[in-house]
């Protein structure tokens, strides 16, 4: 029986989920062959939260599934009190997963008097008592060397790519564009796994909404008609209608975009499907998304199957190098 075969013991696992993310984690569930327990939530009449975990954890494998995604901070509380709970309870292991993990954009002090969040919340996870930590797509690189405890950045480039060849798109008419240098070398992966050319765009960011997007992005895509612009998240939408509005003034007439993370703050997926060129909208559900019945353009694609894999290879302790036999092409950033 090959390793993805192998069933996971349902009395030595046990798979909660936080209130952030629970269709992924029942996907998750689904595909090890798992129950996903219960878990409890309530608020005191002071606004506490109260979290109990609907299943005995003595001497077993946790796994506890929470996306930081708005309300990030109730989000995040549930999950260090979940930890903290399988601790206390004697769990032999606690792994959280964190299929979109926000503060990853908080890397760098780029200002005075302000707190590298990202390796302060790697600090709380480790100090409440997780002993290993699952995420996908971290905004930078770095981040992963804040986390104290082992840590799996996963990717969703092989379930794009995968969905991507079957449109068996012309390389002497489509280009992969990155919207920034830190970007540029995911998408010049996942142009590489369809065989197309890549273009990287020179990004300014002005605010947390408004960004300038030049350089040489005219030259790199002249003689292209169809750009696939591939990047980690799209939050409020800015730079990716920057990024259309020149590539559009530059000849091209069809944009898709594939972002891993589809959070579309403040109307950002209204106007992006509003824009005509735009033709597709390819995401994943590691941030909840809205119903593709109301969003035509919009494709959310399941990364339930490729953590499941990873938690499966995690629990009987094999590598996460190859964790799927999606074609030529890695499906770990490891």
């Amino acid at each position: 029986m090959s390793l993805k075969a192998l069933p996971l013991t349902q009395s030595d696992v046990r798979l909660f989920s936080g209130r952030s993310n629970p269709a992924l984690a029942a996907s998750m569930a689904n595909w090890l062959g798992i129950r996903l327990e219960e878990t409890h939530f309530s608020r005191f009449s002071n606004d506490n939260l109260f979290v109990q975990l609907g299943a005995s954890v003595r001497g077993r494998a946790v796994f506890l599934v929470q996306s930081l995604v708005p309300p990030v901070s109730d989000h995040l509380m549930e999950l260090l009190m979940m930890i903290d709970i399988a601790k206390g309870a004697a769990a032999r292991e606690i792994h959280a997963i964190i299929p979109y993990f926000s503060y990853a954009r908080s890397d760098k002090k780029d200002a005075p008097r302000i707190s590298i969040t990202a390796r302060l919340v790697a600090d709380l996870l480790r100090t409440a008592g997780t002993t290993h930590v699952m995420t996908m797509t971290l905004h930078s690189p770095q981040v992963h060397g804040f986390f104290p405890v082992p840590t799996d950045p996963l990717t969703a480039r092989g379930l794009f790519a995968d969905y991507f060849r079957t449109r068996a798109f012309d390389a002497e008419d489509t280009v992969v564009v990155a919207p920034d240098v830190g970007s540029a070398k995911s998408a010049l992966r996942f142009a590489e796994m369809l065989g197309l050319g890549a273009a990287v765009a020179n990004k300014t960011r002005l605010s947390d909404s408004k960004v300038q997007i030049g350089g040489l992005i005219g030259r790199q895509v002249s003689g292209y008609r169809r750009a696939l612009i591939h990047d980690d998240e799209i939050a409020t939408g800015g730079t990716i209608e920057e990024l259309t509005r020149l590539l559009l003034d530059n000849g091209l007439e069809e944009i898709y975009l594939i972002c891993t993370h589809g959070l579309f703050l403040h109307g950002a997926l209204d106007r992006l499907c509003d824009i005509p060129q735009i033709c597709e909208i390819v995401t994943t559900d590691t941030v909840p998304q809205r119903s593709p019945r109301d969003y035509p353009k919009l494709v959310v694609l399941s990364t339930g199957p490729v953590f499941a894999g990873a938690i499966r290879q995690n629990y009987y302790r094999q590598s996460i190098g190859e964790l799927f036999d999606f074609g030529d092409h890695d499906d770990t950033d490891q």
